[in-house]
């Protein structure tokens, strides 16, 4: 299975969008009559902006009667996106009259910027937009818009800009960190071109207090105040210093200018030399005296006209000096000298591969202000561990890609003096728990006391990563219906129950130097056992190291601990041998073989053959082809899946992930599975009429000792399913029967639109599909198999790709299967399968119709995959040698899914009434000729009471090489004859033939056993 895509909107959670890369014109659209996008800008907080703290969106009402919105979005998609937009914000129902602004915060890039005006709308849920290039439109309701330029009647205004790919005519102007993109005529201009509707200007938000703006060709335009000013002013502490500001209108002149942010001791106007007409420029001198102490102090300026106009011009005063750890942390979430140059000294605690964390030893006693802070050097640190420094540069709110928060830290270093060595610092205990303010330890050294538990090891190979948190985190949906106030609180609560444990490197942990002790040495993966693993479950203690925070794994961001002492790993999670369920008479089980192909990425195939390729609708080529890149990936992967079939030792098996070219991939692999089990011990069923046109399929197989295939395997090909799920009746030795639906529902990843897009409710992309998947195997399907069966008997397994309380089994269950994940492993624990993001769920499934629900026994997940991490896995690519080693020939890390067993009690169909009735034979007739011998048995109810028939004779052990010529069937391998379809009375007496032929003249014997029932 690739990658998930699953969000749940929590508030205060936040998505940053990327918008990169070229954009072509779009086709147009329709003259919006009233509300229209009149404002954007998209740097708010970002480095290098003195404007404002966050991103905007200001809407318009360009028409003459009010709107009323109710239902509405804004949304963003990046420059090149041609899938579903990244960003979403729901609106609360808002009315705007005409002439009237109304202003949207979104998310913010930082901090130390002036707030946006007021009164504003500030969603639940935002976005941050690219400072230059991308789509913004307003839609009329809350769907997930879809491609580069989408158009329908829900879409009330798009405005494309910079190198986006979409746009209403031509693309808008590209905005900047002190430009914002204006509609024109103060919002009333639309020709439906963004290039002609919109021109840049610098930043000023208008809300719905401002000024009414009456559209229409009688009313006259005023030109607009333009500020021009520096984004900063640097000076050096101890020495005064001005800039000058000047502001200029076409058609007004400026005559005032104020400090609007609120007076800073220290920093004032001069007297302002006002503009002489018209378009003249007005001027005043910025002044800072020697009194300000280092920090950085954001000023805003307004500048006024004759026309009672203004226009606002923002400026961050920053004062370089020498300040301590405590100070340059701040009690804020970010530093009061955020982009100042400043000395200050610590004592090395650690150090990583692009910098060192230093601490104040004292600190300030204050829990509110951190005593550490990063220093980040680019390469490796030529400090020590204990050195008392002193260093200067500058200090910034780093924010990584996907982050919601910034963290401090210290870059551009331009002097870094060793004041003494030996030196350390005590940690500070604490207690990690849910819902922790990390911030407040931020690059501090600390000791976590309680264990912690590994939720997940994706990105331990490729990252040094382990995602730890307070128990197992259970995915919202796996146990609470989506949206519900019950999955919102789960999702908040596992967002702020998390930390990774690093490894002190940002790129992929390098093997060691030999000569080392074993293979997990030698390959320089951090915190594997000496079993070469550890499993999500784990726990681990002497959690010791420095606080970080970065990009982690997956994307996004996280606070982290890189560790200053090695962890103290506990196997609270065990591997099993076996899956463990209680016994029954037959066992069906559900693995996905992630992708097994027998033909390869480079074009070979498993027989060696060259020029190769799969099929996928109607092209045949290698690229087509998934799973192993080469033989050598292959046998690696083949012999791990061989090793976990094996060991479940199930009756019958569902596959998922299998190569679709007809029944060559599941042959090859039943014969790998019954070599290495010794004997002929497994079939596949052949393929039904229909497989679908993906690379992919669903198959079965089954071991035809202990059943029987009862029909030919259906399919359904409907448009609906992507990959149509496959039935089998079967048959069992006790006569009864039961079928068997594996299914591969639509995957999570690559969003559609519409009900296909990312709702934000935590079931992810393509959810519509999969509801119609259901719908169509619950009302169509699975009738449609119980009537070809002549059986209720159903058990419905496979990846449905959603977990256990999503709308597609919620829908199935509505139907009447039972889920017996829940019902068997849900009362001792979490059922899960699958471990996305850090949380733990259940993507694979089985669903008993009632009348087979009564004959379920046991059920299980055995966890093989998901806990494991996937540098152990077959696949080679970017992998060293070293790493590569740590491959073993097991059934763990077969697959990325773990398979589920199901253990029956199956009802027979008939009973042994053997001891009812007393026999008779006859001696043998011969017909030479025709080599036959013929014997008359006679049988006579003895029990005292009615037998209901059908009657059966079985003739078990039978010599070899004699053949019952007049059999009705076997039983196993047993022949038996059809006696009496009525009741037998008792004392009845019923009298039958059985015809032998006997090729090798050998004594004719066998015993008989009375059997009344179905068989």
């Amino acid at each position: 299975m690739k990658k998930l895509v699953a969000t749940m909107h929590v508030p205060g959670r936040l998505t940053v969008l990327a918008a990169l890369m070229a954009g072509l014109s779009a086709p147009a659209m329709a003259v919006s009559p009233d509300l229209v996008i009149s404002q954007l800008y998209g740097a708010g907080g970002n480095a290098g902006t003195t404007f404002f703290t966050h991103d905007y969106i200001e809407i318009f009402n360009r028409g003459n009667a009010a709107v009323t919105a109710e239902g509405w979005s804004v949304q963003y998609g990046s420059a090149t996106s041609t899938g579903a937009w990244s960003g979403k914000s729901t609106l609360p129902t808002f009315t705007v009259e005409p002439g009237q602004y109304v202003l949207i915060q979104q998310q913010s890039g930082g901090t130390g910027q002036p707030s946006l005006p007021t009164p504003l709308i500030a969603p639940a849920s935002g976005f941050n937009m690219s400072a230059s290039n991308g789509k913004v439109a307003l839609v009329r309701d809350t769907a997930t818009l879809s491609g580069a330029t989408p158009t329908g009647d829900n879409i009330a205004d798009l405005v494309g800009f910079g190198t986006a790919n979409g746009a209403e005519g031509t693309r808008a102007p590209a905005m900047s960190a002190s430009l914002a993109l204006f509609r024109a005529k103060g919002g009333c201009g639309d020709t439906d071109d963004n290039s002609m509707d919109f021109a840049t200007g610098a930043p000023a938000p208008r809300t719905s207090a401002s000024a009414r703006n009456a559209c229409g060709p009688t009313v006259p335009q005023a030109k607009p105040i333009v500020p021009v000013c520096p984004a900063g002013m640097a000076i050096e502490q101890g020495k005064p210093a001005a800039v000058l500001l000047s502001a200029s209108d076409e058609d007004s002149i400026v005559n005032g200018a104020v400090i609007a942010s609120g007076g800073i001791p220290g920093i004032s106007l001069g007297s302002l030399t006002a503009a002489t007409a018209n378009g003249a420029s007005a001027s005043v001198n910025l002044q800072a005296s020697a009194a300000l102490v280092s920090g950085s102090y954001p000023v805003v300026i307004r500048f006024t006209n004759n026309a009672g106009q203004e226009a606002t011009c923002p400026v961050n005063v920053s004062v370089s000096g020498t300040a301590t750890i405590p100070q340059i942390q701040g009690a804020g979430a970010a530093s009061p000298f955020a982009n100042v140059s400043v000395s200050t000294e610590g004592v090395v605690t650690h150090k990583v591969s692009n910098g060192y964390f230093i601490q104040d030893a004292n600190g300030d006693g204050d829990p509110a202000t951190s005593d550490g802070l990063f220093v980040f050097t680019g390469s490796a640190p030529l400090v020590a561990v204990g050195d008392l420094v002193r260093v200067k540069g500058t200090i910034i709110e780093y924010k990584p890609t996907g982050a919601a928060r910034t963290y401090t830290e210290m870059k551009d270093v331009t002097g870094t003096s060793v004041l003494g060595t030996g030196n350390s610092v005590t940690p500070a205990n604490i207690v990690f728990e849910p819902g922790i303010d990390l911030a407040r330890y931020e690059a501090m050294l600390v000791n976590i006391t309680n264990a912690l538990t590994v939720n997940q090891t994706s990105y331990l190979g490729d990252r040094g990563e382990l995602t730890l948190s307070v128990g197992r985190r259970e995915t919202p949906t796996n146990r609470y219906r989506p949206g519900t106030p019950e999955a919102l609180a789960l999702a908040a609560a596992n967002a702020g129950n998390e930390l990774v444990l690093d490894d002190s490197w940002f790129v992929t942990p390098p093997p060691a130097t030999p000569p080392c002790a074993d293979v997990v040495a030698c390959s320089g993966i951090p915190y594997l056992g000496q079993d070469g693993t550890v499993r999500a479950g784990d726990t681990v203690g002497n959690l010791l190291g420095v606080v970080d925070f970065g990009a982690i794994g997956g994307g996004g961001a996280a606070f982290k601990i890189q560790p200053t002492a090695a962890p103290s790993f506990t196997r609270s999670n065990p591997r099993l041998a076996a899956p463990e369920l209680p016994v029954g008479n037959m066992k069906v089980a559900s693995a996905n073989v992630l992708n097994f192909f027998t033909t390869f990425l480079d074009g070979a195939d498993a027989w060696g053959r060259t020029g190769q390729g799969c099929k996928v609708g109607s092209t045949t080529r290698a690229s087509n082809c998934r799973g192993a890149d080469n033989m050598a990936e292959f046998v690696r992967q083949r012999d791990k899946i061989v090793s976990e079939l094996k060991a479940i030792d199930a009756d019958v098996v569902g596959l998922m992930e299998i190569q679709n070219n007809d029944d060559i991939a599941v042959d090859y692999l039943v014969k790998q599975l019954n070599a290495a089990i010794g004997f002929e011990t497994y079939a596949y069923v052949p393929k039904p009429a229909t497989t679908g046109t993906d690379a992919i399929r669903v198959a079965m197989i089954y071991k035809p000792a202990k059943v029987a295939l009862a029909g030919g395997a259906l399919s359904d090909g409907d448009a609906v399913n992507n990959r149509p799920p496959m039935a089998q009746t079967f048959k069992a030795a006790n006569g009864a029967k039961f079928s068997v639906i594996v299914n591969h529902l639509k995957s999570k990843a690559g969003c559609g639109s519409g009900a296909n897009g990312d709702l934000g409710d935590g079931q992810g992309c393509n959810n519509g599909s999969r509801v119609l998947q259901a719908t169509r195997l619950a009302n169509y399907f699975i009738p449609h198999v119980i009537a070809s069966a002549g059986d209720p008997d159903v058990l419905v397994i496979g990846d449905m790709n959603a977990h256990g309380f999503e709308d597609p089994i919620h829908l199935l269950n509505q139907a009447g299967l039972v889920n017996e994940l829940e019902r068997f492993v849900r009362p001792a624990g979490i059922p899960y399968s699958y471990v996305f993001d850090g949380a733990s769920g259940y993507l694979d499934h089985a669903l008993a119709s009632a009348s087979l629900d009564a004959q379920v026994v046991g059920a299980t997940e055995w966890h093989t995959n998901a806990d494991e991490p996937t540098v152990i896995d077959y696949n080679t690519d970017a992998k060293s040698a070293a790493a590569q080693a740590l491959f073993k020939n097991d059934a763990f890390r077969s697959s990325d899914h773990d398979p589920v067993v199901v253990a029956l009690n199956l009802a027979p169909t008939y009973a042994d009434v053997t001891s009812a009735f007393r026999e008779q034979r006859s001696g043998l007739s011969v017909d030479r000729l025709a080599n036959k011998f013929t014997a008359t048995i006679t049988l006579t109810n003895t029990s005292g009471a009615a037998i209901t028939g059908p009657v059966h004779l079985l003739l078990t052990g039978l010599t070899d090489g004699v053949i019952l010529e007049n059999k009705s069937g076997v039983v196993g391998n047993e022949p038996y004859v059809s006696v009496n379809n009525a009741t037998i009375q008792a004392g009845e007496k019923i009298t039958l033939k059985v015809v032998f032929s006997n090729p090798a003249r050998r004594g004719i014997g066998f015993v008989s056993k009375i059997l009344s029932g179905s068989l």
